[in-house]
């Protein structure tokens, strides 16, 4: 398995309607460019063995709550699974196969894990993409109950919500109803790349800082900001005219943005190259 089958893989599981992509699969397709060995399959059978095991413990009435509680104990109790609030930024808590490894990761990998076992027990959950912190919630008409994965699977309400959204931000914040709103698939998908985006960025690792910029553009094509990183990242690893299409996009698309005269000046600097 090489770089070009794994991102082949990604892009044709994003081609299909939004509702159809397999999220499993198209995080692992993510986690296949670090890891070209990786058996996909090995994997979803993995989640498709802890479904079973937590349909043995279910209890006979199927109330949300009740069937949360379960879910709960079997991830966090029995196997184990946590938040990784040691080494939070550590590339592994993105890549879905090593969370369902290792039973750790951050909000938003914890949560497929959760989303994909309760899928398999016919209790689909949504991701809920709040500010700052990821949760899921049943996908149940007018259920205002909400689950954080890196939290023990910890059950909100709305309230809570704007607690942990004051903790967050140091101050208080009202709750807006497009705080909970419930993401696409394909948003889903490319807020794990934006996390994995960041880190790299941080270890200026630039090539595969490139490589999921690449994906997000899959995702959403033509994003004016995912446009000018990749200008900037092509520039900085030398692909000059390559940064230059990119950034002249992004001008034509932006061209009040606030760094608008920095990028054109930097595009002077290539054309006198």
């Amino acid at each position: 398995m090489n770089f070009s089958s794994a991102r082949q893989y990604f892009y044709q599981e994003i081609q299909q309607p939004d509702e159809s992509i397999n999220l499993a699969r198209a995080a692992l397709y993510i986690a296949q460019e670090e890891y070209p060995d990786l058996d996909p399959e090995e994997y979803l059978n993995a989640l498709d063995t802890m479904a079973v095991e937590l349909e043995e413990r279910l209890p006979v009435s199927r109330y949300p709550l009740r069937i949360i509680q379960n879910i709960n104990q079997y991830l966090y109790e029995e196997l184990g699974f946590s938040g990784n609030k040691i080494d939070y930024y550590d590339p592994c808590n993105s890549f879905f196969n090593d969370v369902i490894e290792r039973r750790t990761g951050i909000p938003i990998t914890l949560a497929l894990v959760y989303m994909e076992v309760a899928k398999r027990i016919d209790f689909p959950m949504v991701g809920v993409g709040m500010p700052g912190h990821f949760l899921i919630r049943p996908d149940i008409a007018d259920i205002e109950i909400f689950v954080d994965a890196f939290n023990g699977g910890e059950v909100m309400f709305p309230q809570d919500c704007q607690e942990r959204l004051s903790q967050i931000y140091q101050q208080s914040v009202i709750l807006q109803p497009e705080y909970l709103a419930v993401v696409s698939k394909r948003q889903f998908l490319a807020r794990m790349l934006t996390n994995l985006k960041y880190i790299y960025l941080q270890r200026q690792e630039l090539e595969k800082t490139l490589s999921v910029v690449e994906r997000i553009l899959l995702l959403f094509p033509g994003v004016s900001l995912e446009l000018r990183d990749r200008g900037l990242l092509y520039y900085q690893l030398g692909y000059f005219s390559q940064a230059v299409e990119d950034l002249q996009i992004y001008l034509v698309q932006v061209p009040d943005a606030e760094d608008a005269d920095v990028i054109r000046q930097l595009l002077g600097k290539l054309d006198n190259s």
